[in-house]
């Protein structure tokens, strides 16, 4: 009958307190959220959600009957302030403190915000229903938006945009757009896949300064004294995890909540999600993965270890990604930032939407990203990465094929 809490009311909270009821845990659980919704998906804002092809009240993750029958005690709008690992108490903004025997730290992250920019009318981050809502009211036809950051979301809201008649440029300020994640060849077929839809990029360049008139976005100048005009400003220059109020509570914090390889961060803590910076043993390094299959994951393997813990099993998954830009569906496995090598087996025209490329890290296979491919296809990459193959025999296994 251990008293659980877990922090942060999004995928992967919501996972780990299904995995709980449905392990068999009779307990309390307690499910934290700083946003007053009920528990809903994020990938859709940046797509469908500013499209109009998903309404806020679309996307639920379960239903208020679903939700219901998990017995849960909800605490929802209201942030978590403060930790005391020694207490085992959770201290709630609204002041309220929360007994645990074990907790679940799943608080997961927050846009990244270029400074001097707060209270300009038109300059957007997007990571909440609020956020997307805000800016889809923007994206009319003939307007102008300027997205700073190519990454997967500045690119997915390009795509959106782009299809609703805005005239978009996208900043970029590496050389080639995504190519620290993935690589200079598939950062170069989706630039060109942007292209050829009429979005605007421009890679290599730095943003001195967001322009405003009478508190209104204007214009972006970059730092070559250039401006570039705008009714609205996307600012997607990626994240920072949301654990200030760790800061006092003797916990290890670097960029996320430092766990094990049991995503155990301390004596009853344990780090679910997008928070979370884990060691991976299959990769044999510690990662932060931004991705809602991973949460979910993470969220189920947290929930038997803490029921089960003298059984208790690393969580060694292959990641799992993917984005949605146009009529295509870019989809990878694995770990992919800091390979050594990627090699192009499949590279048509942007147009036609074919790419496959794989990923090695010192002599083995770490990933493989893929646009257009079949499922079956990515499912024989995912059990070789899953199986440590030798990078020499996945090269042997290709040219036999």
């Amino acid at each position: 009958m251990k008293r659980v809490v877990v922090v942060g009311a999004s995928t992967g909270g919501l996972a780990t307190a299904e995995a709980l009821r449905r392990a068999g845990h009779e307990g309390p659980i307690t499910l934290v959220g700083a946003e007053p919704a009920m528990p809903y998906d994020r990938p859709p804002l940046s797509k469908q959600v500013l499209t109009g092809q998903r309404g806020p009240n679309e996307l639920a993750l379960r239903s208020s009957a679903e939700i219901d029958a998990l017995d849960l005690d909800l605490r929802l709008g209201v942030p978590a302030a403060g930790l005391d690992i020694g207490r085992r108490e959770v201290l709630l903004e609204d002041g309220i403190r929360l007994d645990y025997d074990e907790l679940v730290v799943a608080t997961g992250v927050r846009a990244r915000r270029l400074p001097g920019t707060g209270g300009i009318a038109g300059v957007h981050t997007l990571r909440t229903v609020s956020d997307a809502l805000a800016l889809k009211e923007r994206l009319r036809p003939g307007r102008r938006l300027v997205v700073v950051g190519a990454g997967f979301v500045g690119a997915e809201v390009a795509a959106a945009a782009n299809g609703l008649g805005v005239h978009v440029t996208l900043l970029e300020s590496a050389p080639v757009p995504l190519a620290a994640a993935v690589g200079d060849a598939t950062g170069r077929f989706l630039a060109a896949m942007h292209r050829d839809h009429g979005v605007g990029i421009r890679a290599d360049v730095r943003v001195t300064e967001i322009v405003q008139d009478g508190g209104q976005v204007s214009g972006v100048r970059l730092e070559d004294g250039s401006v570039l005009p705008a009714d609205d400003v996307l600012v997607a220059i990626g994240s920072v995890a949301n654990t200030e109020w760790l800061a006092d509570s003797g916990l290890a914090v670097q960029e996320g909540l430092v766990c094990d390889e049991y995503s155990a961060a301390g004596p009853g803590v344990y780090g679910v999600g997008d928070v979370a910076r884990w060691h991976n043993p299959l990769f044999d390094v510690t990662m932060r993965i931004e991705h809602r299959t991973n949460a979910a994951e993470q969220g189920l393997a947290v929930a038997r270890n803490l029921l089960c813990p003298e059984t208790r099993r690393p969580f060694a998954p292959v990641p799992y990604f993917w984005s949605d830009q146009y009529d295509v569906k870019v989809q990878a496995y694995g770990y992919l930032r800091d390979h050594d090598e990627a090699l192009v087996l499949d590279n048509t025209t942007s147009a036609s939407g074919r790419l496959l490329v794989i990923y090695r890290k010192a002599d083995r296979l770490v990933g493989v990203l893929a646009v257009g491919a079949s499922p079956k296809v990515l499912r024989a990459w995912r059990a070789l990465i899953a199986g440590s193959t030798a990078w020499t025999a996945v090269l042997n296994r290709t040219i036999a094929a």
